[in-house]
């Protein structure tokens, strides 16, 4: 089993979520997070006064998958998510060596 997060922009969060749901994905968790990447942030001017924004709102979507979904999932994410911009986020895949369904203690794949 593999566990995709991706951190993507907000408005992008539909997009990602249909593509997910269009090849199966059945359970995913969503969280609104703050951060940056290389960009860094950038400035603005309120009331006159100028200040940076250096923590950005983000979307957070995170799902436990079997193998053979992993690496379609990721490229599903990307396709969805991509705007061409500085921003557009980032896909981790990590391994998950076990994932239990609490209701009814059932393992492996089966929980998901």
């Amino acid at each position: 089993m593999k566990k995709l997060e991706a951190v993507i922009q907000p408005s992008r969060l539909d997009a990602v979520r249909e593509a997910l749901y269009g090849i199966g994905v059945q359970g995913m968790t969503v969280s609104e997070v703050r951060g940056h990447g290389r960009q860094k942030g950038h400035s603005e001017v309120y009331r006159g006064n100028e200040y940076t924004v250096d923590l950005l709102p983000k979307i957070k979507v995170e799902s436990v998958l079997p193998d053979k979904l992993a690496q379609l999932a990721v490229e599903k994410v990307i396709e969805a998510a991509r705007s061409g911009k500085i921003g557009d986020g980032k896909v981790f895949l990590f391994e998950v060596s076990e994932a239990v369904r609490i209701r009814d203690s059932q393992r492996g794949e089966q929980a998901l």
